[in-house]
């Protein structure tokens, strides 16, 4: 009977570690709706260097009335320094972080459900590396109610919030994403701590990437660096020919001026006529 305490202690010690696993292995009901980027109405900034804009889950979790829906941003593929954001003293921006020796895990598919929100393990500020997927944009359906009011917004912009992107006391911030990606999310309801439901991965998401000026080319509109020096000198001259000609018009226009002032106008004559009233004709003698 040497060994049968050992194995009664073993069961002691295994029976609270399948109490927390109960749950989690309930399973978690996969929804069929994919998180797609936001098509109506029409954004000219659906994409840009650090945001994307995505449609609203609405009438997807109407039956986890009490859940709390999280929006996980997960890296997929990778052109990530292994130093991550800490390399540039915070978030990166693309031409801050060089590429990667070794690709690092699609988060997609390492992504563990049963995660908690707000730790270490899904922290915005530790993204993308060594955190390859972080939740952010809690809420319940009370911010998504179906069917949709009308005159709703029914977007989601990721990646809005900058005051909080390297405050770590808000480890959910949705702060802007520090690289053109590739990006996939996905939708995770929890009631408490326990994952109850979920929908699809989305397709991946690759942000505008900004150009450095070095790479802009001039002869991209088809005007050689040649063409556009004689444009510019041949401006150049145009504007001094011009100014040129304004000066010569304001000359003459002074000259004939007071050229017109040396005339002076004739003075008139005055004929004065001197009534001689104490002249008369007298009559002729008489004889």
């Amino acid at each position: 009977e040497p060994h049968s305490c050992p194995r009664h202690t073993d069961t002691r010690t295994m029976l609270p570690l399948l109490l927390l696993l109960l749950p989690a292995a309930h399973g978690i009901a996969r929804l069929g709706y994919t998180p797609v980027l936001t098509e109506e109405p029409p954004l000219g900034a659906q994409k840009t260097a650090s945001t994307f804009v995505l449609d609203q889950p609405r009438c997807v979790f109407k039956d986890y009335g009490n859940a709390d829906i999280w929006l996980v941003v997960a890296l997929d593929g990778s052109r990530w320094s292994s130093a991550g954001q800490g390399a540039c003293g915070g978030p990166c921006t693309p031409h801050q972080i060089p590429p990667h020796p070794h690709p690092l895990p699609a988060a997609e598919s390492t992504f563990d459900n049963t995660a908690r929100p707000g730790s270490n393990e899904t922290a915005f500020q530790s993204f993308p590396d060594p955190v390859h997927a972080y939740m952010t944009l809690n809420a319940t359906l009370v911010n998504y109610p179906c069917p949709k009011p009308a005159g709703d917004i029914t977007v989601l912009r990721v990646g809005s919030e900058t005051s909080c992107a390297q405050d770590e006391r808000r480890p959910t911030c949705n702060g802007p994403l520090p690289g053109p990606g590739p990006y996939r999310v996905k939708f995770l309801a929890l009631e408490g701590s326990v994952p109850v439901a979920e929908t699809q991965w989305s397709m991946p998401i690759t942000l505008t990437e900004a150009k450095s000026p070095n790479t802009i080319s001039t002869t991209g509109s088809g005007h050689s660096a040649g063409m556009i020096a004689i444009t510019t000198i041949l401006s150049i001259l145009f504007a001094i020919l011009l100014a040129g000609l304004v000066a010569m018009l304001v000359f003459w226009s002074s000259d004939s001026c007071s050229g017109s002032s040396t005339f002076s106008k004739p003075e008139s004559v005055t004929v004065r006529r001197y009534n001689t009233h104490h002249v008369y004709d007298q009559p002729a003698a008489r004889l």
